[in-house]
């Protein structure tokens, strides 16, 4: 297997690996990863593969995740140094006021705390706002986060599905006061779904060095291609409140166009998966592509799409420009 990349977070110093792996899902799902061995399983076929960064979120199985997450961590007794760690704060776990779809300063103040606990951490070295709130002033939020990093708490912060408009201003107020600034989104990001981070976002990848940890490069496993002829038992869309996702990977267009994405792998003799996630790499304003898997096979399978993104030429993703183009939803 090729070996793995490492890409600068925008124009921050820090380097992750261009595939990285997330909990989202899958840690602390009773049918999916429930016990800190399990997780270590897969953290640890995607250490050997050469990732350095490992995501996660408050809400994530509302809090389980974190704390699965950490309890791996030290069941590895990895070095604090050799990896790379995020947090996400928005949804909330708590039923009070100030505790619920929110960045106010309160929340953000007690949330990081919150999520540190349970991952056994001084610090994380990621902080994402979430989602953006509409209801508090950017400004509170920017100090609020600015302060986080001037605390120790997190290292960089940044944003989750923020417009380029909030992320902007987001930059310009902590320009303005002198505080920490926004240094990455994470955005959705995949071959059918791409006009945020190739089209909004495009002058902020110069004007402030917006760096991107992508989410979602398989279309939360539309573009494997296992959901050509429906939906398979045991798989993501059949868990309890995911209904929304199976409406979505059932999607007669959707499926038209996997197909003929599958036709392109299947010539280049690879996965549709692993084509997938090689071809968000391909993106050189893609500073790390976030995959999932709920075992170590998975893992490993996933991180041979390393050896994929030589084969990409420009015919080829001149190929896949097509096949996105035929779709209503671009």
């Amino acid at each position: 297997m090729a070996d793995m990349e490492y890409r600068r977070l925008g124009r921050s110093g820090l380097k992750l690996s261009v595939l990285s792996f997330g909990s989202w899902v899958t840690f602390g799902n009773a049918n999916q990863i429930e016990t800190a061995h399990q997780a270590a399983e897969c953290l640890s076929a995607a250490h050997d593969a050469g990732v350095n960064f490992y995501d996660n979120a408050e809400s994530y199985s509302a809090g389980e995740s974190e704390r699965v997450m950490g309890a791996a961590f030290k069941e590895l007794g990895w070095k604090r140094y050799e990896y790379v760690v995020s947090t996400k704060l928005f949804w909330g776990i708590h039923d009070a006021p100030n505790m619920r779809n929110t960045l106010n300063r309160k929340y953000l103040s007690q949330a990081i705390e919150g999520s540190l606990e349970r991952l056994g951490l001084d610090f994380v070295d990621l902080v994402f706002c979430h989602r953006a709130d509409p209801a508090t002033p950017i400004e509170e939020t920017v100090w609020a986060m600015s302060d986080m990093v001037s605390r120790g708490q997190a290292l960089y912060w940044g944003t989750s599905e923020w417009t380029a408009d909030e992320i902007r201003a987001a930059w310009d107020i902590a320009e303005r006061y002198n505080l920490h600034k926004p240094v990455m989104e994470q955005s959705q990001y995949n071959i059918l779904w791409r006009t945020r981070v190739e089209k909004e976002y495009s002058r902020l990848y110069d004007d402030i060095g917006l760096g991107t940890t992508i989410w979602s490069p398989l279309a939360s496993g539309l573009l494997t291609g296992k959901y050509l002829n429906g939906v398979p038992e045991g798989s993501r869309a059949t868990l309890p409140g995911y209904e929304w996702l199976r409406k979505m990977l059932t999607n007669e267009e959707s499926n038209k166009q996997v197909a003929e994405l599958k036709k392109i792998a299947d010539e280049l003799d690879v996965a549709l998966s692993q084509f997938s996630l090689a071809w968000c790499a391909k993106n050189p304003h893609v500073s790390t592509v976030i995959t999932g898997a709920s075992t170590a096979d998975q893992v490993r399978d996933n991180m041979k799409a390393l050896d994929v993104i030589p084969l990409l030429t420009d015919e080829i993703m001149e190929r896949v420009d097509q096949v996105w183009l035929s779709g209503s939803a671009h």
